[in-house]
């Protein structure tokens, strides 16, 4: 239900920002106003925020295919006594990416006021790499066609972020990419220290 619930507002966000710039404006992340204005609220409402409806359907399918999984996991999680509430813990694991994702921006970017950064693939990216924690061998499709093991994907994942970041000219924010896949494979940690011996059983038995 929270899947559904933070895609139908970013969708809505999103498409009512595409008519409005004033709304764009307001909501989109800028490190500069953020300090200078103390609009911190731009941490988080910048993730609902997109370019096009390419950049909306690409994070929204995505979140779709992932956060019901992870949800439901979470829900599991917390009935067995493995961990605290369900719900608080998938919405701190997807603004949780969210707000992590921004730091790169926020601390580059505090002087300029012509920089701004949209979009949630930060807290998307954590909820990618909180499925592959917890299932490291199952099937995550590149592009959508080519299935590969989720640990497999988010090696290539990071090698190529760290790639592009390097490489930049793309306006595409890699940065947050990689801070958000950080951050969501670590969570489980977070609420449960004693998943990563769980994590070493799913993931050594194949290798051997």
């Amino acid at each position: 239900m929270i899947t559904y619930i933070i895609i139908g507002a970013t969708v809505l966000v999103s498409v009512l920002c595409f008519r409005s710039e004033t709304l764009f404006n307001a909501l989109s992340l800028k490190p500069c106003r953020v300090f200078e204005n103390r609009e911190w609220r731009r941490v988080l409402t910048h993730g609902f925020v997109h370019g096009d409806y390419t950049h909306l359907l690409i994070n929204m399918l995505v979140f779709w295919s992932f956060g019901g999984y992870i949800e439901k996991l979470f829900d599991y999680l917390d009935r067995t006594g493995e961990t605290g509430d369900g719900t608080v813990n998938y919405l701190l694991l997807y603004f949780g990416g969210m707000l992590v994702a921004t730091i790169p921006d926020l601390m580059r970017n505090r002087h300029n006021p012509l920089y701004t950064s949209i979009g949630a693939s930060g807290a998307v990216s954590a909820v990618v790499f909180c499925s592959i924690f917890f299932d490291p061998w199952g099937k995550v499709y590149f592009f959508g066609i080519l299935p590969l093991p989720g640990i497999v994907f988010g090696v290539f994942y990071l090698w190529y972020e760290q790639y592009m970041a390097r490489r930049g000219g793309d306006r595409v924010n890699h940065h947050a990419h990689i801070l958000g896949a950080v951050y969501g494979f670590l969570f489980p940690l977070l609420v449960n220290a004693s998943f990563f011996s769980d994590f070493l059983q799913r993931l050594i038995p194949r290798l051997g």
